[in-house]
């Protein structure tokens, strides 16, 4: 059956709406509440904080800074977050309601090409935007997690002096990825003047070993107390730690006073 006639005038009414329907939304133009763009109107723009990420605002038109890693964003001012960040709510009472922080999408730390561990993903990226004489690739990421490296002795033990029947305590604090081995050990001479490292605590009833990780990332403290102290524990304590990377050592020295040398001769009472 033939189309009737009078059908075509009726579609050539309903095509330009329709057309312009689809123009507006194909365009992904400015929206509707910002109006035309006036630079000279726009506020003088400030310093960014990161300046490799500097943006426009919402309608596209004045220049605008885009919050680093740990910046504020949200809430009346707006504040936006860097590409890769999302803003992440604040806890209760601590800011203005719909406030919060900018943190990477992607949590976690890593390793850099350049052997440097950086907290997320996002600061990487950023330091290389920021690096001397950059080309593409030059800073990437080697894997997921901190870079690995050898023990690194923060705080080697202090050396003591104390008097029989009191007690001594080294402490030493150590940094390495992965975490490491601490050990404590006596550094002894055998007969024939070579030298020889005696694990602690071994049969020793009056030393105590203890480790504990932090405080903070990476790092590994470690403890020795001697109690009640004698003679025979004056020496050298060395504080061992190893990891697959490598290893470290620090020593302190144990002085010891006996007291029993020093204690007055008894006399006998007179008439005795």
């Amino acid at each position: 059956m033939p189309r009737s006639p009078r059908l075509f005038p009726l579609l050539l009414l309903l095509l330009p709406p329709l057309a312009a329907g689809l123009g507006t939304r194909g365009a992904g133009g400015r929206r509707p509440e910002c109006g035309p763009c006036s630079p000279e109107r726009c506020p003088a723009p400030g310093r960014c904080a990161a300046p490799g990420i500097a943006a426009r605002d919402e309608c596209g038109c004045c220049a605008r800074c885009l919050g680093p890693e740990g910046a504020r964003c949200g809430g009346r001012a707006g504040a936006r977050c860097g590409p890769g960040l999302v803003c992440a709510s604040r806890a209760a009472g601590t800011a203005p309601e719909g406030t919060g922080l900018c943190v990477c999408a992607q949590r976690g730390a890593v390793c850099g090409s350049d052997g440097r561990s950086y907290p997320s993903v996002c600061a990487l990226r950023l330091r290389a935007q920021h690096a001397p004489r950059a080309h593409p690739g030059h800073l990437h990421k080697a894997r997921d997690g901190p870079c690995e490296f050898a023990p690194v002795v923060v705080l080697p033990p202090r050396s003591v002096h104390n008097v029989t029947g009191t007690q001594a305590h080294l402490s030493c604090k150590v940094r390495a990825v992965p975490a490491p081995v601490i050990t404590w050990r006596k550094v002894t001479q055998s007969p024939e003047g070579t030298q020889v490292l005696e694990d602690l605590p071994g049969d020793h009833v009056n030393i105590a070993v203890q480790v504990q990780g932090g405080p903070s990332d990476h790092e590994a403290r470690a403890w020795i107390l001697i109690h009640p102290l004698r003679k025979e524990d004056e020496g050298v304590y060395q504080c061992h730690s190893a990891n697959v990377v490598g290893e470290a050592q620090s020593h302190g020295t144990v002085t010891v006073t006996d007291l029993s040398k020093y204690q007055a001769p008894r006399f006998p009472a007179p008439g005795s």
